[in-house]
């Protein structure tokens, strides 16, 4: 089984004192495509107000850019560590157990803009580049991420076998496309509207992703088929179904808003059972 997470554009900062090293990313055949983008990245930040442009920074990020000049020699952390916002709170990296950890290293891969895809516990540094952002040196004129990563990721995922689910945003996977072949599927998150009908989740979307992935790196197991994982999830309490062809829906329960309490959401209908 594999799990294809999209990153954030935020990041913790800080890490351990040791800097990017090629050798201990996965999938060290993007070398050579990671090392041209970063060494761009670290040349547009020396020159503050293209990289702001470039990168489409308010006046509140330009710390970004300092990020993106130390780069090369900053500290690394964990691929699951570094990344934070809604979806990186839902999975909740730093309470897993060691054991949980070594299964989401194995697992689990996050596509960064910058360095493609990346194991869960891949050390890396903290960055700004988003999948529409423009470099000078790599994405001149009309060309883009999505041409200087595709094919390259499109045959790296095709080369995988097994369970696929492609949580992804639908940008990154314009970066690089899941194989279309059975046991591969575009995880979709969708509220049941009570009515029959289901919708698409927008607030909660994020959160739901983390959350399901959250589960599926609690239990630990390798499933290695879509049916064997719908079943299990009926099993803890998660609604799993098939959707279009090539896809799986989540269906999550969403409480609006009202007095005295905040919209909310769950991946778990009823009371969640134990795995």
């Amino acid at each position: 089984m594999l799990i294809l997470l999209p990153p954030s554009e935020t990041k913790r900062s800080g890490g351990e004192a040791v800097p990017l090293n090629w050798s201990l990313l996965a999938h060290p055949g993007l070398n050579v495509k990671r090392r041209v983008l970063a060494r761009a990245l670290v040349a547009l930040a020396r020159h503050p107000e293209a990289a702001r442009a470039a990168l489409k920074l308010g006046r509140t990020q330009l710390f970004e850019i300092d990020r993106n000049r130390e780069l090369l020699s900053s500290p690394t952390l964990a691929v699951i560590d570094r990344y934070t916002g809604v979806l990186f709170d839902g999975l909740d990296a730093g309470t897993l157990s060691v054991a949980q950890r070594d299964f989401a290293h194995a697992h689990l891969v996050v596509h960064s803009a910058l360095l493609g895809p990346l194991a869960a516990l891949d050390p890396i540094p903290a960055y700004r580049l988003s999948h529409d952002s423009r470099v000078p040196n790599v994405t001149v004129a009309n060309h883009t991420l999505k041409q200087h990563w595709s094919a390259d990721i499109q045959k790296l995922l095709g080369q995988t076998g097994g369970l696929l689910l492609d949580l992804r945003s639908e940008a990154y996977v314009a970066l690089g496309a899941r194989p279309v072949r059975p046991e591969s599927f575009y995880l979709r998150v969708v509220a049941d509207g009570g009515d029959g009908q289901k919708r698409a989740l927008n607030h909660f979307n994020k959160k739901s992703k983390g959350e399901f992935t959250r589960a599926l790196l609690e239990h630990e197991h390798d499933f290695a088929s879509a049916a064997e994982l719908i079943d299990w999830a009926g099993s803890v309490g998660i609604r799993l179904e098939h959707g279009a062809p090539g896809e799986l829906e989540l269906v999550v329960e969403q409480h609006l808003a009202s007095a005295g309490r905040a919209a909310s959401s769950t991946i778990y209908n009823g009371v969640k059972l134990g795995a």
